[in-house]
């Protein structure tokens, strides 16, 4: 902003307490300082997912209309005032902050670890060339709503999140060993940033080849997200579980299953 001279030949200044020395009669009232703030030490997308959680606990809450109820009230209402003024006691005390993007190598610390493993009863280099080829991925991983390859190393993927939004992210290839192994990793700006690896194995005896698919990713929400997600049924562990088990049934049968969550188990 330029400052215009005044008449004492000091720069002007609105405040009569910067740039020059206070008039007669006039002196900062001792305590007139507004009340400072909490700092936001929460991340933007974590605050909107603190408030959604949060309105919906406190929902149940009023419809138990019980003790328990009258708890889960109190706590969803807190995740609501969480959201809302983007601080948390719990992150202040523990000297952390997710308003500020995440460290590269935060997976060890607030990402989260999904390890899950299927056999299915097709060769190794069947099952590769159709997980290879990421157009396909959509057909049997449900969380997924499409993936674009770009180029023999990059893709683009689009995948639901929990209150119907959607999260994006551009992926690489960092490993491949054709028939065995695809691993990958996100790429800066990613929504959610990621990495993992699914890797082709024969199984023993001669019974197919086990899928073993290894993921850690750092949901918006850090730790939190995990549990709002769950609270919308939304587990991660639980997507990749079932998605190789669709997986499973489309490569044996050539369909995938059209009823979900039916009883069944890891044959």
């Amino acid at each position: 902003m330029t400052q215009v001279a005044s008449n004492t030949g000091q720069p002007f200044s609105p405040d009569p307490y910067v740039g020059s020395t206070p008039r007669a009669g006039l002196g900062r009232p001792a305590e007139s300082s507004p009340p400072t703030r909490p700092a936001v030490n929460v991340g933007t997308t974590e605050r909107q997912l603190s408030m959604a959680g949060g309105a919906a606990l406190a929902l149940i809450g009023l419809r138990m209309r019980s003790l328990t109820g009258l708890v889960a009230f109190g706590a969803g209402a807190s995740l609501i005032a969480r959201g809302y003024t983007g601080h948390c006691g719990v992150y202040k005390a523990l000297g952390k902050s997710t308003a500020v993007p995440a460290e590269p190598n935060a997976y060890h610390k607030s990402g989260i670890h999904v390890s899950v493993a299927y056999t299915i009863a097709k060769p190794r280099a069947e099952l590769f060339a159709f997980w290879r080829n990421f157009a396909n991925l959509p057909k049997f991983m449900d969380h997924v709503q499409s993936v674009r390859v770009t180029d023999d190393k990059r893709s683009h993927w689009v995948v639901k999140a929990p209150a119907g939004r959607t999260v994006e992210w551009d992926a690489e290839i960092i490993n491949e060993v054709p028939d065995e192994l695809i691993a990958w990793r996100s790429l800066g700006g990613a929504d959610v940033d990621n990495a993992g690896s699914v890797r082709f194995v024969d199984a023993p005896g001669d019974r197919g080849t086990e899928v073993r698919v290894v993921l850690d990713y750092i949901p918006p929400a850090g730790r939190l997200g995990k549990y709002v997600a769950m609270l919308f049924g939304e587990a991660p562990e639980i997507q990749i579980k079932e998605d190789l088990r669709r997986f499973k049934r489309l490569m044996e049968t050539g369909y995938p299953p059209i009823t979900d969550g039916q009883p069944h188990g890891q044959r």
